[in-house]
């Protein structure tokens, strides 16, 4: 028999009994609220919701925006509050002759507000008095109005006629009032509305994601308001506490933003305490909160005192190539070395940079392969297209970069042994004969103006000269010595190639010689500090470090601004900074960034080619024939013999007696510098100048000296 048990509702535990019940309804306000986050999802996910949100937003941010723009505006016209935030935003900027400005204008409106009020209160004293006044007078004049109609027309009902007339004006004046009353109080919040929100969307008052397209300030656009933020996120103490002390004024310490070239252009007035050098330091970082990379922003030192230039370029600007050279683009371009200036570039704001090379020593250095040879040839090539212009070039790379030269130069040396620095070193050695030899003939000639552009033209004796030594750090760096025992490298008083650059630096530009150079990597082995400082136009590629920097340009360049070391190798390719004479600098500018054509090696052939059909044929060496070089110090001494003092104009005698075609054009300033090169000079005998023998003695120990020390 089985037995089976059934279990009443009293029987099972309470829990037991609710727990289906329990779950059921919790599990259901979690299925409502899975489907309303998928229905919101789906909402999200469809453009036309979107687009409604976002036209939802802006419009309510345009009027709550504009709201707000209007009520400072009216308080603004009530009150001196912006005067207080002017001062306030003065004295934070540290400029104290403006915040005095301020508080005199603040205490100027405050004396007419006052005066104001004044007059008004008198004015409500006055009232009273002035209506009854009015009154009575009008209700006079309308009254004799009405008596002279009454007299015309014999009616003595028409006294009242004109007061009449205005009582029934006024009634209708009411009536239209009443009409129209209530759809104006009707009408007025909207059209109330409608102006705050005008006032609104025109100040883009809405989120960037709800603007318009057209209307979102990107990353890309400079505004003062991206300005002044970058500028307080420097992470510089006073100068974000300043900015925080203007409010909502900061864009004060701007100038207008204006459109340079590919990029923008605004100084920036610092506030008081804080140095330009510590915005100049932290260029990287200012970069990247205008959105920029730094070789995309540039940094110098207008004439304003605490005040920094800034140039930001557009986005991706700076990697475009500028174009074609002018040379290139046209057949019939000429060249003038007096009056002309090379098309070598474009600035930073996309401006046609011309460089006049009349008279100008050059040099051009940078790391390799950046574009240094390209640059200083580009030059070259312009200066081609003067037929008067004679050419000596050595190329101590060798890699053909000049070749196309060949027939255009009268000396064109290629390689980078010690035999090619011996012959380089000659040609600048020639460069100082020439040079030497000119500044005699031009003595003997009596010009008073230098070397004029008529006597280049048809003198051949003045012939500009133009000496080129590309790859200079070899010669600079040369170990070799000559027959002497000179050394042709190194920076002492014996070396035979610094000397040479150096004296040509001295006094070459006067007589229309000139020498370019171009190095690699300067330091002060292989670019003497003496040699680099003789030059006109200094410019420099990308370089590794600031030391390098200030070596190639010059300290007063870097510290103003100038930043070689801060371009990008391999990227910045062909792109200079340009200090020193013959080149446009904006007012206070110290150095000017140039991103020159490039000529490449087939077009360079190209141009001189064209310039060859304008000239003379040329029969282009590649060592110069100089004869062995003069001692001088020697000779004078063999003239001097032992006699303790000889007249000066004796010894040029002498000397012209024994090598006439070297000292036919010595004088006694010519020995005078010969002595002074061994820190001698002449003497005086009864008021006569004379050649000491002491001296003469003394100048061969110290040139035996100097030998020694070289050895």
């Amino acid at each position: 028999m089985t037995v089976t048990l059934i279990k009443t509702p009293e029987d099972t535990p309470k829990d037991a009994q609710d727990a289906p019940a329990s779950q059921a309804s919790s599990t259901r306000p979690e299925r409502r609220r899975a489907r309303y986050r998928r229905i919101a999802k789906a909402a999200l996910a469809d453009e036309r919701v979107r687009t409604a949100g976002r036209l939802a937003v802006r419009h309510a941010s345009y009027i709550a925006g504009g709201t707000k723009v209007m009520g400072r505006r009216v308080w603004d016209s009530r009150s001196s509050s912006r005067y207080e935030r002017m001062i306030r935003a003065a004295e934070a900027a540290g400029l104290l002759e403006e915040v005095k400005e301020w508080e005199a204008r603040a205490q100027s409106y405050r004396a007419a507000r006052h005066r104001r009020r004044l007059d008004m209160l008198q004015l409500m004293i006055q009232a009273p008095k002035a209506i009854a006044f009015a009154t009575t007078g009008a209700a006079g004049t309308l009254l004799m109005l009405g008596i002279l109609l009454a007299w015309g027309s014999g009616e003595v009902r028409d006294v009242l006629t004109p007061i009449e007339t205005v009582i029934d004006l006024v009634q209708l004046l009411a009536f239209l009032g009443g009409v129209i009353w209530d759809p104006f109080l009707f009408a007025a919040p909207w059209i109330g509305l409608a102006a705050v929100w005008a006032v609104g969307r025109h100040q883009h008052t809405a989120p960037q994601w709800a603007l318009p397209v057209s209307a979102r300030t990107f990353g890309d656009t400079i505004t003062p308001h991206i300005v002044v933020v970058a500028f307080r996120d420097l992470g510089i103490s006073p100068l974000r506490k300043a900015i925080e002390g203007m409010g909502d004024v900061g864009a004060a310490m701007l100038s207008p933003i204006k459109i340079a070239g590919c990029g923008v252009e605004v100084d920036v007035h610092l506030p008081s305490g804080v140095s330009t050098e510590e915005i100049q330091n932290k260029r990287r970082k200012l970069a990247e909160n205008l959105n920029r990379h730094e070789h995309e922003v540039f940094i110098t030192i207008p004439p304003q005192p605490r005040t920094v230039r800034l140039w930001i370029a557009d986005s991706g600007a700076l990697d475009e190539p500028i174009g074609p050279s002018p040379l290139m683009l046209d057949e019939d371009i000429t060249a003038d070395y007096y009056t002309g200036s090379a098309p070598w570039g474009q600035n930073l704001r996309g401006d046609a940079v011309p460089v006049s090379v009349f008279q100008r020593h050059i040099l051009l250095t940078g790391l390799s392969n950046q574009g240094k040879t390209a640059s200083l040839r580009a030059l070259a090539l312009w200066l081609a297209f003067d037929t008067t212009v004679d050419f000596y070039i050595a190329d101590l790379k060798g890699v053909g970069d000049w070749r196309g030269f060949l027939g255009l130069a009268q000396v064109l040396i290629q390689g980078p042994t010690d035999d090619h620095v011996a012959q380089a070193t000659d040609m600048v050695e020639w460069g100082v004969t020439e040079m030497q030899t000119r500044i005699a003939l031009l003595e003997e000639s009596g010009a008073t103006d230098g070397v004029t552009r008529e006597m280049a033209r048809t003198d051949p004796r003045f012939r500009p000269v133009v000496l080129i030594v590309d790859e200079a750090q070899v010669a600079y760096g040369c170990g070799a010595k000559s027959e002497d025992g000179r050394p042709y490298g190194g920076s002492k008083a014996t070396s035979r190639y610094f000397q040479a650059v150096k004296k040509i630096h001295d006094q070459g530009r006067a007589v229309n010689v000139t020498i370019w150079e171009g190095t690699q990597d300067p330091t002060d082995e292989n670019l003497p500090k003496r040699s680099r400082e003789g030059n006109h136009i200094r410019g420099s590629l990308v370089l590794g470090t600031e030391s390098q920097a200030k070596m190639a340009l010059g300290e007063a360049p870097v510290d103003a601004g100038a930043a070689p070391h801060k371009l990008r190798r391999g990227k910045d390719r062909g792109t200079l900074v340009v200090a020193g004479e013959g080149i446009p600098l904006e007012a206070g500018e110290s150095s000017v960034t140039v991103r020159t054509h490039f000529i490449s090696g087939e077009d360079a052939l190209v141009l001189t080619e064209r310039a060859k059909a304008r000239r003379e044929t040329v029969a282009t060496v590649h060592q110069l024939k100089v004869a062995r070089p003069v001692d001088h110090l020697a000779d004078l001494a063999a003239v001097v013999g032992r006699e303790n003092r000889v007249r000066t104009t004796e010894v040029i005698h002498r000397l012209k007696a024994r090598n006439h075609d070297v000292y036919e054009h010595w004088n006694g300033a010519r020995l005078k510098a010969l002595l002074a090169e061994y820190d001698e000079e002449p003497g005086t005998l009864d008021g006569y100048p004379v050649v000491k023998l002491e001296s003469v003695e003394r100048a061969l120990e110290r040139r035996a000296e100097q030998l020694a020390e070289a050895q």
